[in-house]
């Protein structure tokens, strides 16, 4: 598989996910994002309500084409603020911990894939993230930094996420990518 291409015709995402690409964008943009999100069949995505995650893959796809990669990094970014997270995150493990269990609660239906902090150590303030999901890698990037950013350590530097390109990588067609995370 690779970016953009469902596990499973039958998983759905929740509304508020799909709003993260409408609350993303800057109001002057929004009616485009819209657009091409009814286009791809989902019209005025609800709170509470489902809708097929390939009609929202295909419209993030569109979004990708027409705004490039740095966007898709921004909507990654967005998500933490706009998804259901879990509310006892106290440290950047947990945070980085929460992105599969917020995965899980805003996904439904099949096999939908995951989120896995692989390696942490805290002495190195340094982590690995193995993601094996639909989405762009670098919109994932952007969830897992937002996560890391808003729950650094206080004696931290500015936490980065970087693709680890010596591993497989939905870029190059895989179902999965890794993720190295400093701070």
């Amino acid at each position: 598989m690779a970016e953009f291409i469902s596990f499973d015709d039958n998983v759905e995402v929740n509304g508020e996910t799909v709003a993260t690409i409408i609350n993303s964008f800057p109001e002057y943009l929004t009616g485009i994002v819209i657009r091409i999100l009814k286009e791809h069949g989902i019209d005025n995505p609800t709170s509470g309500q489902w809708y097929s995650q390939q009609l929202w893959l295909n419209a993030f796809k569109e979004i990708s084409d027409k705004f490039g990669s740095n966007t898709l990094f921004e909507i990654g970014k967005a998500l933490p603020s706009n998804a259901k997270f879990p509310s006892n995150i106290d440290s950047i493990e947990k945070a980085l911990i929460s992105i599969d269990e917020a995965y899980q609660i805003n996904h439904r239906g099949g096999n939908i894939g995951f989120y896995k902090l692989v390696e942490f150590n805290e002495k190195l303030k340094s982590a690995v993230m193995h993601c094996n999901n639909p989405y762009p890698c670098e919109f994932d990037r952007g969830i897992i930094t937002a996560m890391a950013r808003k729950f650094r350590p206080v004696d931290s530097n500015f936490p980065e996420a970087l693709l680890d390109k010596s591993k497989p990588n939905r870029k190059n067609g895989a179902d999965e990518s890794w993720y190295i995370v400093s701070w």
